[in-house]
């Protein structure tokens, strides 16, 4: 069997720890509670999220993990918050982690599972940049957590 490589993205840090960037580190919690099968390792950088490409091609060239057994997990802001997508080689049109990852790698053939954030007021959008970095409201969250659930079941029979 073929080892596994999970990376929740991120920033580090508790100021960050409830916003909307901090989806992957959140989907990482969660998932390092289930009781997984081996053949998989489960990582959060400890970068901040823009960095995270190094973390992520030390530990491809570490664990000699083949770019199809690569699964990055993000916040993605072309999805709605409630939904994800676990997509192959197609990440979001603008996420700086992910450009970071793609740029280490030479490559964005790997898996990305896109976890949606956004919940903006059509009438008055708050600038992505800004908006990723704000928390989560409690209701926000509780769909989060949903979502979150849902994905590591489906990765969990990987």
């Amino acid at each position: 069997m073929d080892m596994k490589l999970i990376i929740g993205l991120g920033n580090p840090g508790t100021e960050y720890s409830n916003t909307r960037h901090n989806a992957g580190h959140l989907f990482i919690e969660e998932l390092q509670k289930n009781k997984l099968s081996g053949g998989f390792v489960i990582k959060k950088p400890d970068t901040f999220m823009n960095e995270s490409g190094e973390f992520v091609k030390n530990l491809v060239d570490k664990y000699k993990t083949d770019l199809t057994d690569l699964y990055i997990v993000h916040d993605d802001l072309d999805i709605l918050l409630g939904s994800y997508k676990v997509q192959l080689g197609k990440g979001p049109k603008d996420h700086n982690g992910v450009a970071s990852v793609d740029k280490e790698l030479g490559s964005d053939a790997y898996w990305h599972v896109r976890i949606g954030i956004d919940k903006r007021d059509p009438e008055n959008k708050v600038l992505g940049e800004e908006y990723v970095l704000q928390n989560f409201t409690d209701e926000e969250r509780e769909v989060l957590d949903r979502v979150i659930k849902e994905v590591c079941k489906k990765l969990a029979t990987l």
